[in-house]
């Protein structure tokens, strides 16, 4: 049996794939930069993620690779991270590869000192010579010899990487005089780059950008024509693509082309928990059947793959592939393999809805088709001179045959870890889906996952775990913290819920969290969030740089993120420190912010709640038509605009935040029979009502 390295007891489930691996891995810690130094080797630092082709290629092709192995053996010191366990560690390397070499991705390959200071850095390698690039083994041999023979030009090129990733993300461009002509740039910026052909942002790769796409339909709500055509195509044009999974649900990370056909095919719970609130929020505004379908679809997939039902929980993402040989097939189809399935009727419309042809999308396999939208219902049926009811069920008995003959294929690995961001980013989704759905289970998980994220990952002393769970139930060798993303995703996902719930229990812990984020991540003399804790005087490395993100990764940035939180608990507590904190956060970045247009929606819209009032409709009552009214109320997204629902016997002093509690627990119609809503902006509340269309008409007033 062959020996293992030190990988066997990592817990990451990208780590513990190369336990097997010649190469004697380390786990990122101090004892591996201690060995180095001891052994006077430079670090060979390798990070990817489970769900990443090119990792896995990189993998197979020089880390299982017995005589590459042992030159890494000989001359270094081996380093493996996970970058979804580590986003601390992946996104200042990732710094300093884009200083080196210019681009950056995974797999993320780096040549550190013993003291973690980058002085070579690129993604992927190949093995040996190819294309009139140097193969790995070419650059490691060469590299060694550099720190052997060259020591003071490597230290001198890791000095001035590591100022690269100081100055990364530590943006200094504060302005006091933050207002809407700011919001106003962000969505012209972001207009600037759409593609009005195929819908999104930019030519290829395209990604889906979902907290651009929630600026632009927040302006779109309040009459911005163009923002609404923008965020309307290509949200069309996403589900449309190929992009989506038409037979299970849910969207891959991203586009290869413009067209959105052909995906890069892994999933990832991030990008699928932003994208819903997209069509959740579009459907509130526009009214389209469809976007509330896509959603739907979203979550069933999210239900079927990436949920634990039983404990509560979102996991973290799915595989795009099953081996290396492979590139999606998976998901995609020969028109063979579907005649094989469907019958002469159900081919018939499927190879013109989808586009199934002989020849396909694939470069790897030319015959691979990825199923996307060509024609409509309507112009299938005219091309066949049939009806549309009949076109239409057949094309839905085609997809029932196609993914159950899918499900009989070997399936993508889950990786069923659970991380507390991703996981809060996801249980805000489904309470606003719930919400605005009507789907009361999807409620119901996401409060059973909230329970599980304070009950394992949260301690008032300790603070949050980055961590909730690993796949298998394997027990990690030490507590990853928690990161400014955690707590802000966190602090969002505990009022989402007081709000579905009238439980104060979650409004309580929000404010525990902020407290605590602002005591861990808070610049009290620069102003702005640190994405690490404060305390660096033992970090290793780049984990000395200090970064304030400011843009969308894509997953919402986090001094934005937690600016947003703290004024939607300003407006509950009526703490003036929360707002002054969220106002100097934004101002911190107010000078600079404007240039980074696409990728600074949710600054965008943290500035929106900043400069306008909150809205606040609190819908008293258990009824029918308590029902009608919070679904009146909830029409047209608004980020500023909240709805609470509370039952009767809820409404008391001690059962609300101080700022209802001020007024709600002596309104005279409490004591009625009838249900009735309030709404709030700012500090005034309108007389209550019972009237849905007059609450209506209130709310387009304010």
């Amino acid at each position: 049996m062959a020996q293992l390295n030190a990988l066997e007891y990592a817990a990451s489930s990208y780590l513990r794939s190369a336990m097997h691996q010649p190469v004697r891995w380390h786990e990122w810690s101090q004892e591996a930069f201690a060995l180095a130094a001891k052994e006077d080797k430079p670090v060979l630092l390798d990070i990817g993620a489970v769900w990443c082709h090119w990792c896995h290629v990189m993998d197979r092709e020089s880390y299982e690779d017995a005589a590459l192995a042992e030159v890494i053996n000989e001359h270094y010191i081996a380093i493996k991270v996970d970058r979804d366990e580590r986003p601390d560690v992946d996104s200042r390397y990732q710094a300093a590869v884009q200083a080196i070499s210019g681009q950056g991705g995974w797999p993320l390959t780096a040549i550190l000192t013993p003291e973690g200071k980058p002085f070579f850095g690129g993604t992927y390698f190949p093995r040996d010579d190819r294309y009139g690039r140097p193969g790995f083994e070419r650059i490691l041999r060469t590299l060694a010899e550099v720190w052997k023979n060259k020591r003071d030009e490597a230290l001198e090129t890791a000095q001035s990487v590591l100022a690269a990733i100081e100055h990364s993300e530590t943006f200094s461009g504060r302005a006091s005089n933050i207002g809407p002509e700011l919001i106003d740039k962000l969505i012209v910026n972001t207009v600037s780059q759409y593609d009005p052909r195929y819908g999104g942002f930019g030519a290829q790769p395209k990604f889906p950008h979902p907290a651009a796409i929630d600026l632009l339909l927040d302006a779109a709500a309040r009459g911005n024509e163009g923002a609404k055509k923008v965020a309307t195509v290509t949200l069309e044009k996403m589900a449309a693509g190929g992009i989506y999974d038409h037979l299970a649900g849910g969207f891959h990370r991203y586009s290869v082309d413009e067209r959105w056909v052909v995906p890069h095919f892994e999933k990832m719970l991030y990008d699928n928990s932003e994208i819903l609130k997209n069509y959740v929020h579009a459907f509130q505004t526009l009214v389209q059947p469809e976007f509330a379908r896509v959603a739907r679809d979203m979550m069933r997939w999210m239900d079927e793959w990436l949920t634990d039902r039983e404990r509560g929980g979102f996991y973290a993402s799915q595989d795009a592939d099953i081996s290396l040989d492979d590139d999606g097939d998976y998901f995609t189809w020969t028109r063979e393999e579907a005649a094989a399935v469907l019958n002469h009727d159900e081919l018939a419309v499927t190879e013109l809805y989808y586009d199934i042809g002989e020849m396909g999308d694939m470069h790897h396999n030319p015959k691979k088709n990825v199923l996307h939208v060509n024609y409509t219902v309507e112009q299938v049926a005219e091309k066949l001179s049939r009806s549309v009811e009949d076109v239409g069920r057949d094309l839905a008995s085609a997809k029932q045959k196609l993914y159950a003959e899918r499900l009989q294929r070997p399936t993508p690995f889950v990786d069923k870890t659970v991380y507390t961001g991703w996981n809060a980013l996801a249980i805000s989704a489904y309470l606003e889906a719930a919400h605005v759905l009507q789907i009361a289970p999807a409620r119901n998980f996401a409060l059973k996952t909230l329970d599980r994220i304070l009950d394992e990952g949260w301690s008032a002393g300790r603070g949050l775990k980055h961590v909730i769970a690993y796949a298998d139930g394997v027990a990690p060798k030490q507590r990853v913290a928690g990161g400014l993303d955690d707590y802000a995703f966190l602090i969002h996902a505990c009022l989402d819920a007081w709000q579905a719930s009238g439980t104060l229990r979650y409004y309580s812990v929000a404010v525990e969290i902020a407290d605590a984020m602002i005591a861990r991540f808070y610049d009290e003399t620069g102003g702005g969030f640190f994405d690490t804790q404060s305390n660096v005087s033992d970090a290793i490395g780049a984990l000395s740089a200090r970064r304030k993100p400011l843009q969308d990764t894509p997953t919402p940035a986090g001094n934005p993120a937690a600016a947003a939180a703290l004024l939607r608990l300003e407006a509950l507590s009526g703490r003036t420190d929360f707002r002054e904190k969220a106002e100097d956060t934004l101002e911190h970045f107010g000078g600079i912010v404007e240039h980074f247009g696409l990728f600074a929606g949710t600054y965008g819209l943290a500035l929106q709640r900043l400069l306008l009032p909150p809205v606040q409709v609190v819908v008293i009552g258990n009824d029918e038509h308590a029902h009608n009214l919070s679904a009146m109320a909830t029409a047209r997204y608004a980020v500023n605009k909240s709805v609470i629902a509370l039952r009767r016997e809820e409404v008391t002093v001690e059962n609300l935040p101080p700022a209802l509690a001020e007024t709600l627990p002596s309104l005279p119609n409490l004591h009625s029979s009838g249900s009735f809503a309030v709404l709030c902006k700012g500090n005034t509340c309108q007389p209550p009502s019972s009237d849905a269309e007059q609450l209506l008409q209130e709310l387009s007033a304010v």
